[in-house]
Parts: C-alpha cells; sequence; structure tokens
C-alpha cells in the first residue's frame, strides 16, 4: 500500500446534526484512505459538548491537542486538557464537554469503525477557520 499524505486543508469536515457544538474533521477512514480506523479531530466549541454516547464493540481513543474540559464516561467525570489521553472501552456511555474559555481540540481514534465515518459524513459538511487550520498545523493562531 502506499502510504497516503494529507495536510489539513484536505480534512473534510462535518457536524453530525444543525444543532451540534461539535465538529469532526476526518483525516483518513475507508473513503479517504480505505482503513478500518476511523481517525478524525474533534473541536468543541466553546460550552460544546457530544452528547452522550456508546459504542458495541468499538475502543475509541481521545488525545487532546488543545483546550480544556470534562471526560465523562459511566457516570464518572475526570478533567481533561492538552496532552491527556482517555480510552473509552466498548459499551461504555460516554460524552466529552469544553469547560475552557477557547476551542478544544482532541484526536480521535475509533477501531474497529463501527459506522463511526458514516455517521460524521453523513451530517453538514463545514469549512475549517484560520484557527482550527493553525492549531492543526501546530502553528500560533492570532485573532484579527
Amino acid at each position: 500500500m502506499i502510504p497516503v499524505v494529507k495536510t489539513p486543508k484536505d480534512y473534510q469536515a462535518y457536524r453530525i446534526s444543525s444543532d451540534a457544538t461539535n465538529r469532526l474533521a476526518i483525516v483518513f477512514d475507508r473513503v479517504s484512505a480505505n482503513v478500518s480506523p476511523t481517525v478524525c479531530v474533534e473541536i468543541f466549541d466553546v460550552g460544546g459538548k457530544q452528547r452522550p454516547n456508546r459504542h458495541e464493540w468499538a475502543v475509541e481513543m481521545f488525545f487532546i491537542l488543545k483546550g480544556e474540559g470534562l471526560a465523562h464516561c459511566d457516570g464518572k467525570a475526570v478533567p481533561i486538557q492538552a496532552g491527556d489521553s482517555l480510552l473509552v472501552p466498548p459499551t461504555s456511555i460516554h460524552f466529552i464537554e469544553n469547560t475552557g474559555s477557547g476551542r478544544l481540540y482532541a484526536l480521535c481514534i475509533m477501531v474497529p469503525n463501527e459506522h463511526f465515518a458514516e455517521l460524521i459524513r453523513s451530517g453538514i459538511e463545514v469549512e475549517l477557520d484560520e484557527e482550527d487550520l493553525a492549531v492543526l498545523r501546530r502553528t500560533p493562531f492570532t485573532p484579527l
């Protein structure tokens, strides 16, 4: 297999629903790279959070790139911040919420896909803005 190389400008981003307070930028999935794991960057607006969810077979891992929040899993909540990792086992009811003063960015890997990429792609396509691209490129962002 030839390695697939993408830059943040290549990522396709979606809101799963019109009232969602988070966006998911797909890095790799079956459509973009013919691989089983789904790899994306989840971007939470200030005050944003996921809906509680669970996966029957999939393990989901989050690595916090920037920001701070709370990770909820099976009724327990733990603070998270840049550099932290979170591993969610199958069947756990979980969600992440942004409790910081800026956006929260998390690299998310789900194995196996368990229809996650299809759910993301069925949402509303959105653009990544300059702040998002700066975080994904690991460059400083200066607001206008």
